[in-house]
């Protein structure tokens, strides 16, 4: 038992022992939660207790040595693309994957460059250090060459990436690449696409063309090659031509014998080592003027912090950076995932990147991801797991610490040609144009619209533009949706839209309207002038101008009762009277209390009175695909219900999801009654024809046990 004392209670309410014990449950450590803490954060764990080591161990070996020779020379590669020495795509193919392989939960992407990631990085780089001219007035770049600015700028705006991704997954907002529609994401990538082939023209044909950035810079830079192309040099576009002419040949001998073949053949590097081979025996440099990828330093640079004033330059740019970097990688891990039936969790992937691209950002790489085609080699090598990143990167050192130096006759013109091959999928998307052009043009117009202002506007301006087109759009489908009316399919209880099936049953005044998203103040309107195709409003304003005419002839005697209804026995000219004097009345209920008969209002009236037809009776409103109505849309919806029903049409309703809300809105009264919900379509139609018969050959009664119920066949 308790005692009490006045001001002192040893007694707990029940809501401050539940308080507490919710608190001690949710604050508490145990081994579980500690356990479940570290496999979350730690993902790497949770698969290397489950690694089979004879069955996985040598097809992750294959696999990360197939993987590591392409990310060494797709990251040369893709270092031009970023507008910086071609070594520092070797410190992107390394930092990342290693702190990637301890915090991802994809165990098949291939980390690091991403084309269209580095274009948007060389597209920073060269605003900020112009080829032609001074860099920006940034304290730091002090006593640095040109170079090192650059590489300053790629870090800063990589370790400002990472932290925008990090911050985002540890605020568990994955769910933001859904904003990302494919057909966005095409039309980007295809885009991007174009700009990378232009970019790598000027490698192909020898020519000196500065990195251009901003909107009209695949123009201007067009203009800057067509303008000295007769200084092409011969042997870089003769080598770029042989590159890309085997390595698709055989590039298509691996897609079409892919079952047959034990592992892709790695043409790309084979092409390399050729053309290092041949690049140092004839010495190009000298002798033909190529340009080759020259000195690698060996070993890693010391790292660096970012530069706190490049982040305010560039944080406009790293935004959609890292939302780009996040949906590629994204879409690739899931794809593999459903393959293999493991789970990844988006707001992890958000950290590893995050994490990834900061780490890497401190020690000069830029900005990480996935490459598709490094992904597929990965995968398709028989890589089972990260192992197989781990041993891709620890090749990518040995390069970098020992055999770097191998590759220093590498023409940039095969690294061009290498980048123009692998971009074949993304160009290739434009054939999605006139499949979507059939299907849905409002996504056609999100593709296409993405596409050229992506490529005329840039990259970032683009996604920008790409994403409100797409936000319209859905405002588009959501304010004015394809709404339907249903009829019943002959002999069934099923009702599907009358446009689509031929041999349907309708009866006679009656309309079964679907309407298929969610009702809310933007487009309760639309379904207002939808419904009924007649403004009930105008027609009871109609009707009640009629009774005060008719009231006022009967007054004067110019209308008398016959056996026939109501007779005029005055000749003369009838006026209508205009008086708008109370509006409010004309939007009241017909009342008849004070008349010999009640008006037949689809029959002929006496004295010229003319008032719409209404030939419906009964509306049935489809609302089970109806979600939510918002305070707007209930006051609408209201106000809708209650003009058809002044004029005398029975409005039915079949819905389960917003009863509860109509209920706790107070949406029901005298007129406006909750009797008017059905669960099913046809129970609301048995309903109707059991107070509308239809009088005709092809209806006939059906019994049912207890329950009568009309049934109407078509034969």
């Amino acid at each position: 038992s308790s005692t009490w004392s006045p001001g002192h209670s040893t007694q707990r309410t029940p809501s401050q022992t539940l308080t507490k014990n919710g608190v001690c449950v949710n604050c508490s450590c145990d081994l579980k939660r500690a356990k479940n803490a570290a496999l979350s954060l730690l993902p790497f764990i949770g698969w290397m207790r489950i690694y089979q080591l004879k069955e996985w161990l040598l097809s992750d070996i294959v696999s990360g040595v197939s993987t590591g020779l392409v990310a060494v020379l797709q990251g040369l590669a893709y270092s031009l693309l970023a507008s910086l020495p071609p070594w520092y795509g070797l410190f992107t193919a390394f930092f990342p994957v290693i702190v990637y392989f301890f915090l991802g939960t994809s165990r098949h992407i291939s980390v690091g460059a991403f084309p269209v990631l580095s274009l948007m990085v060389g597209a920073v780089v060269t605003r900020l250090v112009p080829d032609e001219g001074p860099p920006v007035n940034i304290t730091g770049f002090e006593g640095l060459t040109s170079d090192e600015q650059r590489v300053m700028v790629a870090a800063s705006v990589t370790f400002l990436m990472g932290i925008m991704q990090l911050t985002m997954g540890l605020l568990q907002v994955g769910f933001i690449v859904m904003y990302l529609s494919d057909t966005l994401v095409s039309g980007f990538t295809t885009a991007a696409a174009v700009h990378i082939l232009v970019s790598q023209l000027k490698f192909v044909l020898g020519l000196v063309v500065p990195g251009l950035s901003g909107p009209l810079s695949i123009v201007y830079t067009l203009e800057k090659i067509f303008v000295q192309i007769e200084k092409t040099n011969v042997c870089d576009l003769v080598t770029s031509i042989l590159i890309m002419v085997v390595v698709f040949i055989v590039k298509e001998i691996n897609d079409r014998y892919k079952a047959k073949l034990p592992v892709p053949i790695p043409i790309e590097v084979i092409m390399t080592v050729i053309a290092c081979g041949v690049s140092y025996a004839f010495n190009f440099r000298v002798n033909y003027k190529v340009d080759v990828v020259g000195r690698i330093p060996v070993g890693y640079e010391s790292p660096m912090g970012p530069n706190m004033q490049i982040f305010g330059q560039t944080a406009v740019e790293a935004f959609p950076m890292a939302i780009v970097g996040f949906a590629v990688a994204f879409s690739v891990a899931k794809v593999y995932s459903v393959k293999h039936d493991y789970i990844i969790d988006g707001n992890q992937e958000l950290i590893a990147f995050g994490a990834s691209n900061i780490i890497g950002a401190a020690f000069k790489s830029f900005a990480a991801s996935t490459a598709l085609s490094r992904s597929a080699v990965q995968e398709s090598t028989g890589g089972k797991t990260q192992i197989a990143g781990l041993l891709s990167a620890l090749i990518v050192m040995v390069v970098t610490l020992a055999i770097g130096f191998l590759l220093e006759p590498l023409p940039k013109s095969v690294l061009g040609a290498v980048v123009i091959v692998n971009l074949k999928g993304m160009l290739m998307q434009i054939r999605e144009v006139p499949y979507l052009w059939r299907r849905d043009r409002p996504d056609c117009v999100v593709w296409v619209v993405t596409c050229l202002a992506s490529i005329l506007l840039g990259l970032d301006l683009g996604l920008a533009v790409g994403l409100g087109i797409e936000l319209l759009t859905v405002v588009f489908r959501a304010q004015f949706p394809r709404c339907s009316v249903l009829a019943n399919i002959t002999g069934t209880d099923i009702y599907k839209d009358r446009k689509d099936y031929m041999s349907i049953y309708e009866p006679e005044g009656v309309k079964i309207f679907r309407i298929p998203s969610p009702i809310f103040f933007a487009n309760i309107d639309f379904f207002r002038g939808k419904l009924v195709g007649f403004n009930p409003l105008r027609v009871l304003r109609k009707r009640n101008k009629a009774l005060r005419m008719i009231r006022k002839l009967l007054k004067k005697g110019e209308l008398q009762m016959t056996s026939k209804g109501l007779l005029l026995i005055s000749s003369g000219p009838i006026e209508e009277s205009e008086d708008e004097s109370n509006m409010e009345e004309l939007d009241q209920p017909t009342d008849f209390k004070d008349l010999p008969v009640q008006v037949n209002w689809n029959s002929e009236l006496p004295a010229n009175i003319h008032v719409p037809r209404v030939d419906v009776h009964s509306l049935i409103l489809d609302f089970s695909a109806v979600s939510f109505l918002d305070i707007s849309a209930l006051k609408g919806l209201k106000a809708a219900l209650k003009e058809l029903i002044r004029v005398e049409v029975e409005v039915y309703i079949v819905a389960s999801y917003i009863l509860k809300k109509l209920h706790s809105c107070m949406f029901f009264d005298d007129e406006v009654k909750s009797s008017m919900f059905f669960l099913t379509l046809h129970d609301a139609m048995l309903h109707i024809l059991e107070k509308h018969p239809v009088n005709s050959e092809n209806t006939k009664v059906c019994e049912k046990g207890p329950i009568k119920s009309i049934c109407h066949c078509l034969f």
